[in-house]
């Protein structure tokens, strides 16, 4: 119950990410370090090679000389400086002294090494843990959802203000003629364009969610939008969808007043009713036709 918890709590959410992240780039993490290990200890084998030549000329001070020997006199210390520049960041303060004491040609060694592993290598291989943290984060389902509830509760928020600013009477219902005073605003133009609306299907939508009282409410308006923004965004699907609604409704009318029945589907008689005369019923063809 515990685990249970700790998946779906949304305090743990992103700790869940970082960890799931880690065990699934357990594997790109040891190549990552096998390659890093190889350039710096080539680098550093190299470097210290050449260090060699430069102390054996006889012409560097004994202080410079205890001071190459400390950083790169062996095959470990050197690995340890090459370390210490590719990670820590303060790599001029271990070749400074060497281009300003030894020769400047070193300049040239440094910077490609510092431009092609600690700038490149090391950036690539930042990047393939975002792409690989990004990757565990898109495949959370947990998550997914909770993102898009928060992503609704925001966009309803915004709505509701819209609602709010529109509706001056105060009454919790928005008439035609307050949406379309408010509308003309460009502030309010601008807002619903951040709220991807169009100002023309936010008042056919109006009129589509009208039941005939001349006013919508906060959930009806709500709902309205939410459903045009949703997979079936088209404003022209919630216009069919209102219509076959409409005529639904007159249908079963037309069929109340003439007293037709529906057929029974699997009815083993075939006999139908004749159906009554209008005039029969006193009921007239203007009202059948009228809503």
């Amino acid at each position: 119950r515990a685990l249970r918890i700790w998946r779906v709590s949304k305090v743990f959410s992103k700790l869940r990410i970082l960890l799931l992240t880690v065990v699934s780039s357990l594997l790109s993490l040891l190549w990552s370090m096998v390659l890093m290990f190889l350039l710096m200890y080539a680098f550093s084998i190299f470097i210290a090679q050449i260090l060699r030549i430069a102390v054996t000329d006889g012409s560097l001070t004994d202080e410079m000389e205890y001071w190459l020997y400390k950083h790169y006199g062996t095959a470990s210390r050197s690995l340890w400086t090459v370390m210490e520049i590719t990670f820590s960041g303060g790599w001029p303060q271990y070749c400074r002294p060497i281009i300003e004491d030894i020769s400047p040609v070193f300049a040239y060694i440094f910077v490609v090494y510092i431009t092609v592993v600690v700038f490149a290598v090391t950036r690539i291989i930042t990047a393939l843990f975002l792409k690989d943290t990004m990757n565990t984060a898109a495949q959370d389902t947990e998550m997914m959802v909770q993102e898009q509830q928060a992503t609704k509760r925001r966009y309803v928020g915004k709505l509701k203000r819209l609602f709010e600013a529109a509706d001056t009477s105060g009454d919790g219902n928005l008439t035609m003629p307050e949406l379309q005073d408010i509308l003309v605003i460009p502030e309010v133009q601008a807002y619903c364009a951040f709220l991807e609306l169009d100002v023309s299907e936010i008042c056919h939508l109006f009129t589509l969610l009208d039941n005939g009282d001349g006013e919508i409410s906060y959930d009806e308006f709500c709902q309205g939008v939410l459903r045009m923004k949703g997979t079936a965004r088209s404003l022209d699907v919630i216009s069919t969808m209102h219509d076959c609604q409409n005529i639904l409704k007159s249908t079963k009318r037309i069929e109340s007043a003439l007293g037709l029945k529906p057929e029974i589907k699997g009815s083993k008689s075939h006999d139908t009713e004749a159906p009554k005369s209008p005039h029969a019923g006193g009921v007239g063809m203007r009202e059948l036709l009228s809503p």
